[in-house]
């Protein structure tokens, strides 16, 4: 069996800018795009059934291999038929590899030209994941996209630790490559992208893009954005790493979640996008409106039997009103987190849908400044 790699058909290029519409056809099915992912670390979108997201229209969430790998276990997840056999989730799965818990977990790892040698934040026990075992674990999953195993550096890192991280990304990419390779010849149907990196670092950015386009591999992820920099640096580095890639390939900002980056990165040409912003805001009591943020906590709601959002026509919007959504978040009851997390992740899958059908009319850049301006008018 040959190596996947034509997964992506562009429908659309926006007369106004970068912004396209396109397909991913994946083994469990196609996704429109550009496409928010929710993130469903454990496999399972936080305080929401995977019939919620059908009900949506998601066609696509993400795992994390970190802490799958951890628990239950790949064997185990295997033994059920994958992710989507554990989870009945039957649409796509994308899983990152674990290299962002990696840096999140300073503390609890090392990392060596063979891996990363880790210990487990839930029981201390340690761990060795190298380029080929987390896409042999990844294979387990069955995956419809898997993630390399990089090195991610936050803000501000001293040059020669960048340049330190991208050599080993880069090697390391060398070797999942091959190892997802061997996978696909013994049946494997999923495919496995690349991450740029190179942190804040024009000339380390540029180095990584040329690197992961010349592997000619199904699309390409941009990793270390959205590490601790400021907007303005997070739209440079965007649009000046976008400058490397090739056109024609799928791209993936990692770890986004609010309408501004969204926007900004489909500006960019960029076609897919996760976070766990919107059902840890939903958790927090934080509703996305069109009008801005909204803290369901505040007193000022005792009394308002609107809906969260006058505009939007999720069921939440449509039954519920701001005095009971408070009331359940004070109370702290668990029904709160599900309907939040229902709004937020309704509103972020509908400002896409606006998105594509205005970028397929050519008028993104109008719909990106009407969205904003009403966001950031402060009016709720």
């Amino acid at each position: 069996m040959s190596v996947i790699k034509g997964i992506f058909d562009i429908k659309h290029k926006s007369s106004d800018g970068m912004a396209r519409t396109g397909v991913l056809h994946l083994p469990h099915g196609d996704v429109q795009t550009p496409v928010f992912m929710p993130v469903g670390t454990c496999a399972t979108v936080k305080a929401m059934p995977k019939d919620f997201l059908d009900e949506i229209g998601f066609e696509i969430i993400l795992a994390n291999t970190y802490h799958l790998f951890l628990r239950p276990g790949a064997d185990l997840i295997n033994e059920a038929g994958g992710l989507h056999g554990f989870s009945q989730w039957k649409k796509n799965f994308l899983t990152d590899s674990g290299g962002f818990q990696v840096f999140s977990l300073a503390a609890l790892r090392k990392i060596n030209p063979e891996g990363v040698k880790f210990q487990s934040h839930i029981d201390g026990s340690y761990h060795l994941f190298t380029p080929e075992n987390v896409v042999q674990t990844q294979v387990k999953f069955n995956s419809d996209i898997q993630m390399q195993l990089d090195v991610c550096t936050g803000a501000g890192v001293e040059r020669k630790e960048a340049e330190k991280a991208l050599k080993i990304t880069s090697d390391w990419l060398l070797r999942a490559k091959a190892e997802w390779e061997k996978q696909c010849e013994n049946g494997y149907k999923g495919v496995l992208f690349p991450i740029v990196q190179g942190n804040f670092f024009e000339d380390l950015r540029q180095k990584s893009a040329e690197f992961v386009s010349s592997l000619d591999m199904p699309g390409i992820a941009i990793g270390g954005l959205s590490v601790g920099e400021t907007g303005e640096e997070f739209a440079h580095f965007l649009n000046y790493t976008v400058k490397y890639l090739p056109e024609e390939k799928p791209k993936y900002v990692m770890g986004i979640g609010t309408p501004e980056y969204i926007l900004d990165a489909v500006q960019n040409g960029i076609d897919m996008f996760d976070c766990v912003l919107p059902t840890r805001n939903a958790r927090n009591g934080s509703y996305f409106t069109h009008r801005g943020m909204l803290s369901i906590k505040q007193e000022r709601w005792i009394h308002d039997f609107n809906p969260v959002d006058s505009e939007c026509n999720c069921k939440v919007c449509r039954t519920y009103s701001r005095s009971y959504l408070r009331h359940l978040f004070k109370e702290q009851e668990i029904l709160s987190s599900i309907l939040a997390s229902y709004h937020n992740l309704y509103f972020l899958n509908n400002m896409l849908k606006e998105i594509r059908n205005a970028i397929e009319e050519n008028r993104f850049e109008e719909y990106r400044k009407n969205f904003l301006e009403k966001f950031h008018s402060g009016v709720i």
